[in-house]
């Protein structure tokens, strides 16, 4: 039996943050220190970022608000919303982007309609409410109303490998089973000023999106490129519960990216890696660099960076996430789906067609992933 990942899509919303113009808003809040306001222009002009989304109409900085929630224009100056006004934001806005999202793939995958599917798969981690994301999209999108369920919630970056592993293991256990994954993240809502190192590179690098994804082990035709599932791991890694975490604050949610953590994925993605690889007698002392496609998780450009000569890749083969981070920021779980498209819409090399992904969020965690890319 095969599961395949037969449609990928995504969507983003509407405004546009240009990394500039954001910068700017940054480095002239009052509060910062001389060395804040250094950290805030280092931060974001090596980021790799040129534009990023965000459901926050306001952090366009291009139009002002008559009542100015997170970003005041008049007085250039970052505001800081309640976590209540903020989750507010997420349940109405994150919304739409799970429903859009999942529209998208769901239309997209060949030979499977809304009342094929059997199971929905949510992920997010920047907001929360009940009947949640995982009810709006079995309304939304007419599904049947005995649809299993479930939402992965406050897991972080590295999210959309333990829902994809789910779904794989629907389908294993019923073959006829059809399971519609959607990771939607709000991270710009969740933005703030503040002369903290780690604050400064998460407002330098997060942002919105969603990816969307039909999984099944249905024999159905084939008309453009889909993943077979191989196999997926889990790693945790000795260190970092300290460098990488997630927690919920009276202003927002805070996120802690510390600047060690692309040296502990220096120090162990090879240790990380070997109990993914030991899956497949073929890439057993196979360099890395000859599997043919890598879907890395673009936390940052210096992870890239530490992952790139580690594993002694070529450039080409980091130019999914790379241009991912470039047009679109860290989105949290769904910028992984988003390499992965990028990787689909690759024209055949006539490679192994082998894909090594990975992703890494809090704990430090490192989740893996192998797949294959098949059709055309």
């Amino acid at each position: 039996m095969t599961v395949m990942l037969r449609s990928l899509e995504t969507a983003v919303p509407e405004t546009v943050m240009k990394q500039p113009q954001v910068r700017d808003a940054f480095a002239a809040q009052p509060d910062l220190t001389r060395l804040g306001t250094r950290l805030v222009n280092t931060a974001f002009d090596s980021s790799g970022i040129d534009t990023r989304y965000t459901v926050v109409k306001e952090l366009t900085l291009d139009s002002e608000s008559e009542h100015p929630v997170f970003f005041d224009r008049g007085e250039m100056r970052i505001l800081s919303p309640s976590t209540k006004t903020r989750n507010k934001v997420y349940a109405e806005e994150g919304t739409k982007l799970f429903i859009e999202a999942g529209r998208k793939a769901l239309a997209a995958a060949t030979g499977i309609e809304a009342a094929d599917v059997t199971h929905v798969v949510t992920v997010s981690c920047t907001g929360f409410f009940a009947p949640g994301p995982d009810y709006k999209v079995v309304r939304a999108l007419d599904l049947a109303p005995s649809v299993q369920r479930y939402h992965l919630g406050f897991m972080g970056c590295y999210a959309a490998f333990p829902a994809l592993r789910s779904a794989k293991a629907f389908c294993e256990a019923d073959p006829d089973a059809v399971v519609l994954v959607i990771s939607a993240e709000l991270c710009s809502l969740h933005v703030r000023s503040s002369n903290n190192p780690d604050t400064i590179v998460g407002s330098s690098l997060f942002a919105d999106g969603a990816a969307a994804a039909i999984v099944t082990a249905r024999d159905l035709p084939l008309d453009g490129p889909a993943l077979s599932l191989d196999h997926f791991e889990t790693v945790l890694t000795p260190v970092g519960e300290e460098s990488m975490a997630w927690n919920i604050g009276d202003e927002g949610f805070e996120m802690v990216l510390g600047t060690y953590v692309p040296h502990i994925i220096d120090e162990h993605i090879v240790g990380a890696l070997e109990p993914l690889l030991a899956h497949d007698e073929t890439l057993k002392g196979m360099a890395y660099r000859d599997i043919e496609h890598w879907g890395i998780h673009p936390g940052g450009r210096s992870i890239l960076d530490k992952v790139e000569a580690k594993l002694d890749l070529t450039e080409e083969q980091l130019v999914p996430a790379r241009e991912t981070l470039r047009q679109f920021g860290n989105m949290s779980s769904a910028t992984v789906m988003f390499v992965l498209k990028h990787i689909l819409e690759q024209p055949s090399s006539g490679g192994n067609g082998r894909i090594c992904s990975m992703a890494f969020g809090p704990g430090l965690t490192v989740e893996t992933a192998l797949f294959t890319k098949v059709g055309a």
